[in-house]
């Protein structure tokens, strides 16, 4: 009965997008931030969220919410399968890692060095073997990009980002090791390995805009003696002016402030150009050096990861206060992009929470967080996220990250942000003429409908 009643709804949905020919604007964020909302801590944030999802039948792509990796909870990561899902979940921007190959193609990869991982290289013994370290039983691989061919690359599947350990088999090797709290549904029929270029078209076909990170070459630099850092970094921009990409809708990163200063002085791409950080600093004059640094240089905005931005504080009503290091960020005038939310898995151990390890923590407590940096720390624009559904409904309930229907600039919202659906949908009240279904407003209407009508039944389903 479930499977028919979405079934159905998708089927109307979709006599509903074919109007104009695409699924580019429906946004569909499932079951997932209803049970995180279930799952928080009482607050009145949990109220204002809960009344959000109790109201709310449709959602809008919001800038504040980036795919990271795609949606890599549960599809392979950098593949085409993973940036639609993200697309789809209503993430406004979308992130490619960027490396390059053997005969210097950008694809995109977490890392130069990772193929061993996140492809089935392994099971082609012909490329196992030009490995940098071959797989053999018992022989921890390493498979780069810089091995190979872009044709050579291409011939790959996309995997969830895995390895078996012990494995005494190519296959166990390959398909062992997904954490349980992922899945390995999405990894099979060959999940799409995409260029850099090929990400760009993809991403724009679906309304999105781009965060590229350029990722450090494992292999010496520059490489073959010619393909410096400097050209590495602008083969990368060049790829958005190739493909007439305004620059206002890329926020190029990196963790080497080279890279980034590069494009500052170099490019019309460095106003908006991301430097990450993932420093554990021991004390506050260091990080306090580099926000001068950065200042000097011109960087704007800053990548910090999430357990850098808070601390823990029993006193205040979601156990947080701003850590040093944020408070410091805002005062320097810095706007942040945070990593990576939904990453840690049931229970918010490790790493991205190290910063709250004694706060009894719930599922539910990633969108406290959300709260906490938007509206408590301010200037967080957006949120990296494994599964961009929940950071898409966050920034619709908060109104943060929306965009203005007439341009492509985005709102940051605020405490006051309205409940309602104003967001998504206008009201004319202008009745003698009606947009045919053929117009872009028609067309609007129709894929707001799909979109209503698509959630309304993983509602009811609890899907």
């Amino acid at each position: 009965m479930k499977v028919s009643i979405v079934t159905l709804a998708v089927l109307v949905a979709q006599s509903f997008a074919e109007d104009d020919g695409s699924w580019a604007n429906i946004v569909s964020i499932g079951q997932r931030p209803y049970y995180l909302v279930d799952e928080m801590k009482p607050s009145s944030v949990r109220d204002k969220l809960d009344e959000c999802a109790k109201t709310k039948t449709s959602y809008a792509r919001t800038d504040f919410s980036i795919g990271h990796r795609g949606a890599c909870m549960q599809f392979p990561e950098h593949t085409l399968e993973s940036y639609k899902a993200a697309a789809l979940q209503g993430a406004g921007v979308i992130e490619c890692d960027v490396t390059f190959t053997k005969d210097r193609e950008l694809v995109c990869r977490h890392s130069q060095c990772d193929l061993h991982t996140t492809t089935d290289i392994v099971l082609h013994s012909d490329l196992n073997a030009n490995c940098t370290t071959p797989w053999s039983a018992g022989v921890e691989p390493m498979c780069c990009t810089s091995d190979f061919t872009l044709e050579q690359i291409k011939t790959l599947c996309g995997k969830m980002d895995s390895s078996g350990i012990n494995a005494t088999t190519p296959e166990e090797y390959v398909y062992g090791g997904t954490p349980d709290w992922r899945t390995d549904l999405y990894q099979y029929g060959c999940p799409t390995i995409v260029t850099h270029k090929e990400s760009i078209e993809l991403i724009q076909s679906y309304g999105g805009k781009f965060t590229p990170e350029l990722k450090g070459a494992s292999v010496e630099m520059p490489y073959e003696g010619d393909f410096t850092q400097e050209a590495y970094a602008q083969k990368m921009i060049d790829e958005y002016v190739e493909m007439g990409i305004d620059p206002k809708d890329v926020w190029p990163q990196s963790f080497n402030s080279s890279d980034v200063f590069y494009w500052i002085q170099n490019t019309d791409f460095g106003d908006q150009a991301v430097m990450l950080d993932e420093t554990e600093y021991d004390n506050e004059t260091q990080f306090l050096e580099f926000f001068d640094l950065l200042v000097e240089n011109g960087v704007k905005i800053i990548g910090p990861y999430l357990s850098q931005l808070v601390e823990q504080d029993d006193s205040t009503e979601l156990g947080m206060k701003a850590s040093a290091y944020s408070e410091a960020a805002v005062e320097h005038g810095f706007q942040m992009i945070a990593w990576s939310l939904e990453r840690s898995g049931p229970g918010l151990e490790g790493w991205y929470w190290s910063s709250l390890e004694n706060m009894t923590r719930t599922d539910g407590d990633q969108l406290a967080l959300l709260y906490f940096l938007t509206q408590e720390i301010g200037n967080v624009i957006a949120v990296f996220s494994d599964w961009p559904a929940t950071t898409t409904f966050f920034g619709n309930c908060y109104e943060v990250g929306l965009r203005d229907s007439s341009s492509s600039s985005t709102s940051s919202g605020g405490e006051d942000a309205s409940e309602n659906d104003s967001s998504e949908t206008t009201t004319t009240t202008d009745t003698t003429t009606t947009p045919s279904p053929s117009s872009p407003a028609g067309s609007r209407r129709h894929l707001q409908a799909a979109s209503q009508m698509i959630n309304f039944a993983l509602k009811l389903v609890g899907i």
